[in-house]
């Protein structure tokens, strides 16, 4: 008797090794979706980022060009030096 209560105990604890397992790897699958998704949002966010960089060089740029536009006008408006 004592043997079959050692069997039953043994089949408990595979049923729970089992349904432990399924739990991981149901787990392990939602992580790697998680994981997935963050992933796609990191590469957005660096996408945006360096568009970002790329827009602000930009109007650095054409802010540059402006102040030296002006700065052309203002000396051809300067009478000429003596």
């Amino acid at each position: 008797m004592n043997w079959l209560k050692q069997l039953l105990e043994m089949a408990q604890t595979l049923l729970r090794v089992t349904d432990d397992l399924k739990q991981t790897r149901e787990d392990v699958k939602e992580l790697r979706r998680e994981m997935r998704d963050l992933s796609d949002a990191v590469k957005r966010l660096a996408y945006e980022v360096h568009r970002t960089q790329e827009r602000e060089a930009s109007e650095r740029e054409k802010l540059l060009l402006k102040v030296e536009n002006q700065l052309l006008k203002a000396n051809r408006q300067l009478p000429p030096a003596e």
